[in-house]
Parts: structure tokens; C-alpha cells; sequence
């Protein structure tokens, strides 16, 4: 069988060395489906590892792969990994970055973390945890649920690396099931897989190297497949949307011509240039931009994903928690047209919210709860208006329900203190993104996508 999906985009950035070529990607799946060993293994086979490193990770004479990236003491003790791990390599043709995150369901928090600012995920599949000579077999709730989650943050890329075949009778025809469940699943929830490997991270084969012919796969090994994923496309073609992180004053200056601050922060959307006509929500005061410095304060345009700093051409109230927003524009009207408005802002405000909500908090998500919302850089209060159904992760049916229990999925009704200019996910990734924190514990309660 070969791979489901090839990709045949080239990185973004031709040349390795550059920062924007570097692929951010994420392991993860069910509990012990070998994704700490799988990244043992490219960092291993890539020689990314010095010699001492691997001696310090050996174990009864035999090299423990899985604790290149489970520091963590508990994570050794257990042999579980708890918190997300990040690691660095890169082969010729390309730098990596990678996130190895938990399996069990009590850490999908963490597991959302990594996957909110990947690039990639390689969703590892464990064979010998399935039914693999059921042609109709049943896949892991988790491997269901981390590949709805990859699908819910916009990861741009999902691969499914089918481990452990090494430990079947029957390879080939267990990986034919396997895949074959897989794109059955992904065609229901409307994911859009890259590719399916079959790979043996303990052995090494598809891994870095190719095995050919194993399991009747002639694809690209996993290594192969990762250089040639795209990265994910920053939200340019939209109108400007700018939270302020921090404001710089220099107010010594001896210069009126313009303001006296500049606004730090990372583009979310669209770009940003002098002359470029803004509104600063939720003031609504309206300005030019006079320079823009990028993150070596070297005057130039500036692109959403990249940090930025701002000058207004005049003194405008401004600060962090706001948001630098692209100008209205102006409204088609007819003569007899008294209800248009005169204008239509770039990102409208609303106080009510329509959203998918990944629950993380340990108690369920009910109707009447108040929590802190952050929206970029701004806190204001939510109420849980309504929970209108919760996502079945084994049918992706829509279940009637009236709370969120702790790693569910659901549609939830927000309504906010305050207006916020929050826009489709689907559209603008950080402008249609949230985070909901306990007002008591201060705990990260759910991760919030607008609809």
C-alpha cells in the first residue's frame, strides 16, 4: 500500500537555514503509542544527539530512547509523558521543532498548548492496541480525540504514523486495516491527512530511513514527508488586527511630528506600513500610522506572525490589552437610506459569542459560570449564556447536553462583559481564539474557538 497523501508543496522558505523554513510539528495520540520513542528515534537517527547525551539515557546496557525528551523525574519514574517537551534538529534541507506532547487524557491541556502553534502533527497509532484483523476495527478515543483537536486549531498538516507493526503477525495486512480506519475517520470528520506511514520507532525503519516494501508501503520514510510539509500560512490577505502587548514610552523626544510611544505587540492579521489608516479599539480613536519598527527596530512593513512595533502620527491613548485595528470603511448608501451606517469596521465587536469549546478545567463547563476571557492581550469577564451540544468523539455526532465535562468538545454560548472584536477561527486564527481561566483557581479552564 503506499501513502494516502504525498505532499508536493515545498517549504515555504528555500533555503534551510532561514527562521521561517523551520517546521514546528507535535507527537501525539493514546497513551504509550511510542511518541516520546518515535522522537528518540529522529533525533537518534538524524545525529542530533551527542554521544554523551545518548549515555545518559541508557538503561540496563540498551539506549531508552523515550527519555531523550521525558525529563521530567516523575515522567522517568512513570514512564509517562506529562508535560509537552520540546526539542530542536534540523537535516539539510531543513530545521525542525518539536513538541512532544502527553497521551494521557487528564493532560490534553497541555496537549492543546502544543498543538495551538504547530505547523504539523504526526498522529502516532499503536497496532497492537487494535483489532487489526478487523477489517472494520475501532480506533482509540484518543487517536480520535487529539485528531479533532489538530483539526479544531487549524494544524495545518496531520500525518498518521502507524507504530509498533514490528510487533504483529501480519504487518502489511494489519497496516491495510489500520489505514484504511484511519481515512474512514478522517473522511467523516472532514480532516485533511497529508499522509499515512507504517514505522517501527523502536527499530528505526520509515522513520528516518526507508524500509522498502515493508508492510507493501513504497512511500516516503516519515523524515521525508515532514521536509516537504508547508508552513502554515500567516493570515496576510485581512484586514490589519494588532494586539498591544507592551507600551514603550520615550517621551523625551523632542519630535511632535508624531506620537511619542510605540506600541509592541504581533500582528494577528493583515500588515502593517506607514500611512496605513487605523482605529484603536475600544476607544475608537482613529490615526495614521507614522513608522513601523519590525523586532530588531529597523523601520519596515511588517506581516502578520511577526512581532512589530508601532508609532502613531499622533498622541492616542493607547494601551496593553488594546487593539490596533485596520480604519472602517466607508459604507455604500442610497440617498433615502436612513438606517446604514456611515461606516463598517474592519472587525466588528460583539458581546455574544457562538464558539467550539475544548473543556480542560476539572470541573464541567455549566450554564451560569462566569470566567476571565483572554482575547490577545485583553481580559474581560464571559458568562456561559448556554451549552448548546457536546461532540461525540466516537460518532462526531452532535449530543444534546447541558454541560462540558472535563477533554470534552462543544458548542458553547458566550456573553461577554464587554465587546470584543472577535472574528471566525476559521478566518483569523489569533482574532478567533480565547482562552477561559477560573476566576478563583486561576487555572486554564478551556480553549475557545469562535464560530
Amino acid at each position: 500500500m503506499t501513502t494516502t497523501a504525498h505532499p508536493s508543496t515545498a517549504p515555504a522558505a528555500a533555503s534551510a537555514g532561514t527562521h521561517a523554513s523551520a517546521l514546528k510539528f507535535i507527537t501525539c495520540g493514546s497513551v504509550d503509542d511510542g511518541k516520546s520513542t518515535l522522537i528518540g528515534r529522529l533525533l537518534v537517527d538524524s545525529k542530533a544527539v551527542l554521544q554523551d547525551h545518548l549515555a545518559g539515557v541508557q538503561r540496563q546496557g540498551e539506549t531508552d530512547l523515550a527519555l531523550l525528551t521525558d525529563g521530567l523525574s516523575a515522567e522517568r519514574e512513570q514512564g509517562i509523558t506529562i508535560d509537552v517537551a520540546y526539542r530542536y534538529f534540523a537535516t539539510e534541507s531543513r530545521k525542525f521543532i518539536i513538541g512532544d506532547a502527553p497521551g494521557h487524557e487528564q493532560y490534553t491541556r497541555n496537549m492543546v498548548t502544543a498543538a495551538s502553534s504547530a505547523d504539523a502533527a504526526v498522529v502516532l497509532v499503536d497496532a497492537t492496541k487494535l483489532d487489526w484483523q478487523n477489517p472494520d476495527l475501532a480506533l482509540l478515543p484518543q487517536t480520535r480525540r487529539h485528531s479533532l483537536l489538530v483539526h479544531l486549531l487549524r494544524v495545518h498538516s496531520l500525518v498518521f504514523a502507524v507504530n509498533k507493526l514490528d510487533a504483529v503477525a501480519d504487518p502489511a495486512l494489519a497496516f491495510a486495516h489500520i489505514s484504511a480506519a484511519l481515512a474512514k475517520f478522517a473522511e467523516a470528520a472532514g480532516i485533511a491527512v497529508r499522509a499515512t506511514v507504517p514505522v517501527s520507532a523502536l527499530k528505526g525503519w520509515n522513520v528516518v530511513d526507508a524500509h522498502a516494501g515493508w508492510c507493501g508501503y513504497n512511500g516516503p520514510a516519515l523524515l521525508d514527508v515532514l521536509e516537504q510539509l508547508p508552513n502554515t500560512p500567516t493570515d496576510t490577505g485581512l484586514p490589519l488586527g494588532f494586539p498591544v502587548q507592551w507600551v514603550e514610552k520615550f517621551s523625551s523626544s523632542s519630535d511632535t511630528s508624531q506620537g511619542r510611544r510605540v506600541f509592541w505587540g504581533r500582528v494577528a492579521a493583515g500588515s502593517v506600513a506607514p500611512g496605513t489608516a487605523v482605529q484603536v479599539f475600544p476607544s475608537g480613536q482613529s490615526a495614521t500610522v507614522a513608522q513601523v519598527l519590525d523586532h530588531a527596530r529597523r523601520p519596515t512593513g511588517v506581516d502578520a506572525g511577526q512581532s512589530a512595533g508601532i508609532i502613531l502620527d499622533r498622541e492616542v491613548d493607547v494601551s496593553r490589552g488594546d487593539w490596533i485595528l485596520a480604519a472602517p470603511t466607508v459604507a455604500a448608501t442610497a440617498e433615502d437610506d436612513f438606517d446604514t451606517p456611515a461606516s463598517v469596521p474592519a472587525w466588528p465587536a460583539s458581546r455574544e459569542l457562538l464558539t467550539t469549546v475544548a473543556w480542560m478545567d476539572d470541573e464541567p463547563l455549566v450554564a451560569g459560570r462566569v470566567y476571565w476571557a483572554l482575547h490577545g492581550h485583553r481580559w474581560v469577564k464571559a458568562k456561559v449564556k448556554r451549552v448548546v451540544h457536546r461532540l461525540d468523539i466516537n460518532t462526531l455526532a452532535e449530543e444534546a447536553a447541558t454541560q462540558l465535562e472535563p477533554n470534552a468538545i462543544g458548542h458553547v454560548e458566550l456573553l461577554l462583559q464587554e465587546p470584543l472584536p472577535a472574528a471566525p477561527f476559521k478566518q483569523a486564527r489569533v482574532l478567533g481564539s480565547l482562552i477561559l481561566v477560573d476566576t478563583a483557581s486561576h487555572k486554564t479552564a478551556g480553549a475557545v474557538l469562535v464560530n
